[in-house]
């Protein structure tokens, strides 16, 4: 109060394009690169070639849109917010580069991408793990993508067994893609600063994928990574765990026996659902962090897996599976992509599925 009267606090824009114009929507997830050097470093670290045509996700006032033009053949930008989509055809109108810009208004996640070769954008970040898999679903296959993800979720994408942030977003991404991390990025750099730093990440996407069915591989790894620092012989024998494959057992039996599997397990080209499956990484990010030794939990012992008879046939028989690959004392956090693979191999050779 001043005065005796109350003033109203007015809503914050945020400085726009050249000190003035457009606001910035931080809702939005509007940060707009303003290091020269920064862009400058991101696309030489793209690979980009004269031949190429570049996808760019979210180019909000056109400085990274430049520097790509420079460099391919043609850039193809999704822009949501169509303030941006008017300002980017205003900044190329009557230079040589308008003939090679084509500017797409519309949501990422729902318009149906097109030919490109490279992709390379600074995302809003709370798309990251749709868009991401939206990506490599994505066919023809693209040469590599490089984009501009929240650090914490960047250290998930890349992190090996045994780090913190390895989680199942790291491993259903390096199921489908060699990633790497290429630059941390603090928040300083954009306009307006976001709350948190940056990373940005190269994606390769694998050819040809594993020949697995990928239901399969997220029912795995979903059990897996339930709690990843317990040992999968305590996992495996949880009362809902046992339930569930058992029955996905019983019903391959009876379908076999009626000579009509319906193709469970089988080996397939990857589809969209898919994909969607593997996107949903739930609170992984968040969890990362809760890098506990997990000895109080294993002292506790689950109740549901006291309660599965020691006399229970099937339930030998998942940890014979275990002992026969050496599982029973491994936990998720420390298996590799190879040792996954492994493993549900095992399960599927005995007639055990997860889907």
């Amino acid at each position: 109060m001043a005065g005796g009267k109350i003033q109203k606090k007015r809503p914050q824009h945020t400085q726009g394009i050249g000190g003035g114009g457009i606001p910035f929507e931080k809702s939005k997830g509007q940060h707009i690169l303003k290091n020269p050097m920064l862009v400058e470093s991101i696309v030489q670290k793209s690979g980009i070639k004269p031949t190429d045509v570049v996808l760019e996700i979210g180019p909000g006032t056109g400085n990274l849109t430049k520097k790509l033009l420079e460099c391919a053949k043609s850039v193809v930008a999704v822009e949501l917010d169509p303030r941006m989509v008017l300002e980017l055809n205003r900044r190329f109108q009557g230079t040589p580069y308008a003939s090679r810009l084509k500017v797409i208004q519309g949501d990422v996640l729902k318009c149906d991408l097109p030919y490109f070769d490279i992709c390379v954008a600074n995302i809003p970040y709370k798309i990251s793990s749709p868009l991401t898999f939206k990506l490599l679903s994505h066919r023809p296959v693209f040469r590599c993508a490089v984009i501009m993800y929240q650090r914490e979720f960047a250290l998930g994408l890349v992190a090996q067994p045994g780090n913190s942030a390895y989680c199942r977003l790291s491993v259903n991404t390096q199921l489908l893609a060699r990633v790497s991390h290429l630059l941390k990025v603090g928040k300083n750099n954009f306009r307006p600063p976001p709350k948190v730093d940056s990373s940005v990440v190269r994606i390769e996407p694998r050819r040809p994928l594993p020949p697995i069915s990928f239901k399969e591989w997220d029912g795995l790894i979903r059990i897996c990574f339930n709690k990843k620092n317990k040992t999968l012989g305590s996992l495996f024998k949880l009362k809902g765990v046992l339930a569930l494959l058992e029955k996905n057992y019983k019903t391959l039996q009876s379908l076999r026996l009626s000579g009509n599997p319906e193709g469970i397990g089988e080996e397939k080209e990857i589809t969209s659902e898919d994909v969607n499956i593997l996107a949903d990484t739930g609170d992984d990010i968040s969890m990362m962090d809760t890098e506990r030794d997990n000895r109080d939990e294993d002292e506790e012992m689950d109740t549901d897996s006291v309660n599965i008879s020691e006399g229970s046939t099937f339930k030998d028989k998942v940890l014979e599976i275990l002992r026969q690959g050496n599982f029973l004392e491994k936990r998720a956090s420390k298996l590799s992509q190879v040792d996954f693979l492994f493993l549900l191999s095992l399960f599927n050779k005995a007639g055990i599925h997860f889907s």
